[in-house]
Parts: C-alpha cells; structure tokens; sequence
C-alpha cells in the first residue's frame, strides 16, 4: 500500500521541496533545469495554495485489497428466503462497497430511489473502519470518515436512474462536510434540499450546550431537470381561481366570445372605456363588453393585472374552464391534480391534531400528520422483535414512508446500502398496500453482531407475517473468489 503523502507535516513537505529545488539547481544542463524547476513549482504551488472544497487524506480500506485480488459474487441463503407472492426484494449480508460493485453490474441507472442512514461520526465510536472503531483520539477521524463515504456514494451515483434522488441521513458532526461531498459527486446544481427532521419530543437537559431535537436529510438528484420534485400533497377536488393579481404588471388580453358568465342579466351591454373594478384592482374595456343568453357574444379586449399570458387564456377558454363572475371579473375553473412541494421542515407533529404515529399516513397530503420520532422507532422496533432494545437508533418507519411518497413514483425501485434494522424495506411494504405501488427494494447491511440476520432480516420477516404484506424476500451472502494469485 502506498504512502499517503498529504499525511505528512505540509510545512515538513515544504522544507523536503527546497531542499530538492537547491538539487536541481546544479543541474548540468539548462534545458533539463528549468523543466525539472517548473515541475516543481506546479508541486510547491498546489502543497501552498488555499483551496476551496472538500480537502482531506485518502484512505485505503482492507476490504479494497480482497477486492484487487477476487470477485464478489451473491449467493443465495435460500433457507431466509421469504415467498410470499408480490415484489420480489433483495436483502444482501456482506460488506457494502463489495455489495455496490456486484450491483453495478446489473443496476446502473436503475435505482430510482436511494436512502441511507450512514455513521454520523459523533466521536461516541459509531463509525467502524477497518474493523476498528473511529472515536475522537483519531487525528485522521474526519478524512477517514469522508474517504468511505465518497467511495460507496461514487457507485450509489453510478446505480441512480436519470433524474433519481438519494436522501442521506446525517447531523451537525458531518453534514458541512457532505455537503461539500454531494457537491462535488452529484454536481452542485443537483442540490435539491436540507431538510431538517424533528427527531425528538425534547432533548437531554443534561448538556452544557445547545438541545439537540433535529437531524438533517440532505437531497440530491442526479439530473434536475429530469427530477419532478417532492411532493407534500395532491388536490384533486374542483377549485377556481382569479385570472387577475392586483400585483402583476398590467396587459391587454382578449377574451374569446362563448365564455359563460355569471352576472346578475343574462343580457348585458358595457361600452369600450368603462372600468371594472373592486377596492383592490380594476380593468378597463378596450372594446363593448357584450354578454347575450349568459354567454359572451363577442371577442372582449381588456387592460388588467394578469396572471396568465394569451396563450393560457385561449387554453382555459377552449377547455371551457374560463367564466365571468357576478362582478364582471374573469375566473379559471381548476380539476385536474395540482401539487404542492415538500416543505424542508420535517415536524414530528402534523397539521391534523387528531393524528398520532398509528394514524396511517395520507399518500396525497403528507402535511396532515408528523414524521415520528427516535422515540417512535424505538417502541416500534421493540413492539415487532419483542425484547429489549435490539438496535441502537433506527429510524421511523414514517419518516422513510413519507419521504418515498413523496417521489411519486409508485413503481420505484429503492435502495439501501447501510439498512440497519431494515426500516426502508419495512416502509417500502407498508407504503405498495396503503396506494396499491409495486415499488421494490434492495437492502444491504454487514452481519457484524449478526445483526443482519438477527435483527434486519428478523425484522423484514416478522413485519411480512404480523402485517400480512404480499411480498417476497430473498436472502444473499458475499462471497469472494479469487481471480489472480497473491
């Protein structure tokens, strides 16, 4: 394994770099000096230079040196499988940067959805590299932490469907430093949101500094133009709205005859010039108004605030969604869907007050009830496996439910490579019976402790036989072959 030289004292470096400039400086010819000189600023500039961006030490991982040497390939623990009819779903044991490069080979740009909840780094020994524990005695915490993350999201980035989205769990310990990371993997552009996940009812008053009751989720898309958004909530139901805004910059249009009115006579005579108008705005005529049998007789050119170009209007018109109301003003109908995005703040309480966590989520309005909990994961997690505290830190299946509902895509394809306790599979299933989706899944999780058979897999089976999903799983190992001598 090679040296990582930027582990080195950078003024050390320096010192080494002036050292050699005074080498090459007796140089026997010119030529080769002032090459050998200019090759050396171009190093001693990029050691000097202040950067912007994310800076920080390679590292190699053990399990990169397998991977140089054999091929992983998945095969399958039959006797996990799960059949019950439905969507068939993967759950992989096994290291996930090995699990990534076998997906790769038959999933690129196919996952439409991906969410990961990855270690957070807290110094607390939450993050496992190497097979050793990262706490906050190790000076090289941050790099390493930053060099597996980019590692395993450079193949996530490969697997992502055009105009895809990853969601990634993180709090304040990394999350400047993944922003940074996602920038420059996914492209800046791509930055969809921060969303910020209320995740506790109150925090521990037992700290010296600032309570902690929020988790961040940072969204990314790979082509923003091919993403359509998250969704917050459907409206479906038949609505107007005013075709004028006392705030928008004044224009003619003209209305085309056969538009129905409203107004108090069905035959009705207003002259060019006459304005119409309330407190708030007016219009004024720049032809007759003329209104016979309800209907208007005859094209209407009018000077107003408007909220739609001509083209819109002749559309509404056309589509018969256009009418004059009892004030002579112009109103569209509205009846096909119409979506409101997904406000950034993840509240644990909802805008329905008769919603708790056993309320089942509203696909079309995710407004209506909160996003769950710590605490809701953890009762939720006990009350499937039974027992005492089997997982430290899952997420609620109702914040991963929502946050799939939102993507609107009811045959997605979801990802997770650091599945924990299993919680995306659990909502995936959860979410295909509340709106009829065939959405499917894929999990990938190490067997450290056992707890990809004892607790994910555990996980995944109980909830298909308690909730009755329709849904299969099936169960694969990694395993390692070689491919050239050592």
């Amino acid at each position: 394994m090679s040296t990582n030289i930027s582990r080195q004292d950078r003024e050390g470096l320096l010192e080494k770099i002036s050292e050699i400039r005074s080498f090459i400086e007796d140089a026997q010819t010119e030529g080769e000096k002032e090459r050998l000189l200019s090759a050396l600023s171009d190093i001693e500039r990029d050691v000097s230079d202040r950067k912007f961006g994310l800076v920080y030490e390679e590292h190699r991982e053990k399990i990169e040196d397998v991977l140089d040497n054999h091929t992983a390939v998945f095969v399958e623990d039959e006797s996990a499988a799960v059949l019950q009819g439905g969507q068939e779903n993967l759950l992989i044991e096994g290291d996930n940067l090995a699990a990534l490069k076998v997906l790769s080979e038959n999933y690129v740009h196919q996952v439409d959805v991906i969410y990961i909840d990855p270690p957070y780094n807290t110094k607390n020994k939450d993050f496992v590299y190497d097979d050793t524990y990262v706490d906050a005695g190790d000076r090289f915490r941050h790099s390493k932490w930053v060099s597996f993350m980019r590692k395993r999201l450079e193949l996530a980035a490969e697997l992502l469907a055009d105009g895809g989205v990853i969601f990634i769990s993180i709090d304040d310990n990394e999350q400047a430093t993944l922003r940074f990371l996602c920038d420059e993997l996914f492209g800046e552009e791509n930055f969809v949101s921060q969303l910020v996940w209320e995740k506790k009812r109150k925090g521990s008053f037992l700290s010296n500094s600032i309570t902690n009751i929020k988790e961040y989720i940072l969204v990314y898309t790979n082509n923003l133009k091919r993403f359509s958004g998250l969704v917050g909530q459907v409206t479906r139901k038949r609505e107007t709205y005013p075709c004028i805004n006392a705030v928008n910059k004044r224009g003619l249009r003209t209305i085309p005859a056969g538009v129905p009115s409203n107004y108090k006579d069905a035959d009705y005579f207003l002259p060019e010039g006459a304005i119409i108008s309330d407190k708030t705005m007016n219009m004024v005529l720049h032809s007759d108004l003329i209104i016979s049998g309800g209907v208007l007789a005859q094209d209407v050119v009018i000077e107003g605030n408007w909220r739609y170009g001509q083209e819109a209007l002749d559309e509404y018109a056309a589509q018969g969604n256009l009418y004059l109301t009892r004030d002579l003003y112009l109103r569209r109908i509205v009846e096909q869907p119409r979506f409101k995005m997904l406000k950034d703040l993840l509240s644990r309480e909802g805008d329905d007050p008769e919603c708790n966590y056993k309320t089942e989520i509203d696909p079309e309005n995710l407004f209506a009830c909160g996003w769950g909990t710590n605490e809701d994961a953890d009762e939720e997690l006990r009350q499937i496996l039974g027992g005492q505290k089997k997982f430290n830190y899952p997420k609620p299946v109702r914040l991963l439910e929502k946050l799939i509902a939102s993507v609107r895509r009811s045959d997605a394809l979801c990802l997770d490579f650091f599945a924990g306790s299993g919680t995306l599979g659990h909502a995936v299933m959860k979410l295909n019976r509340l709106d009829g989706g065939t959405r499917r899944f894929i999990l990938c999780n190490s067997n450290e402790n056992n707890i990809c058979r004892e607790v994910t897999l555990a996980r995944l089976k109980e909830v298909i036989r308690q909730e009755g999903y329709e849904a299969s799983l099936k169960y694969y190992q990694i395993e390692y072959k070689m491919t050239k001598s050592d």
